[in-house]
């Protein structure tokens, strides 16, 4: 028998992350994360990952920088940033976006320790 257990997560509920997202439902290989609301701002510096991460935009505009590449994200779009990427994103109109990371974001505090080596914003 395979496993039967079943989660759910109210976003309302949900814990948020240092850089703002909230955490939903995960899994052992794959977790969600909601992004609400995020105001216009220019790009971060870029950073790596190491996890692959897919998204789809709810609402707003951003640009995601990806490699030497600029892909503009509506809503409606999906996009992927491969595992070891360089990228970042630059919100253009408040955004808010639910990305698949794999294998998951959360765990051992994989956004907190990247967001940790950032310089501090000016």
């Amino acid at each position: 028998m395979g496993d039967t257990s079943v989660k759910k997560v109210e976003s309302r509920h949900s814990p948020k992350g240092e850089m703002g997202q909230k955490y939903l439902a995960s899994g052992v290989r794959v977790a969600m994360r909601l992004w609400e609301d995020e105001p216009p701002a220019e790009a971060k510096p870029a950073s790596t990952r190491d996890y692959e991460t897919v998204g789809y935009v709810l609402k707003g505009r951003a640009e995601l920088h990806l490699e030497g590449q600029v892909i503009l994200l509506n809503p409606g779009d999906s996009w992927l940033v491969p595992r070891g990427s360089s990228h970042t994103y630059k919100i253009l109109e408040t955004f808010s976006a639910v990305e698949a990371t794999s294998p998951s974001s959360a765990a051992h505090g994989r956004d907190e320790h990247e967001a940790a080596k950032k310089p501090a914003k000016a």
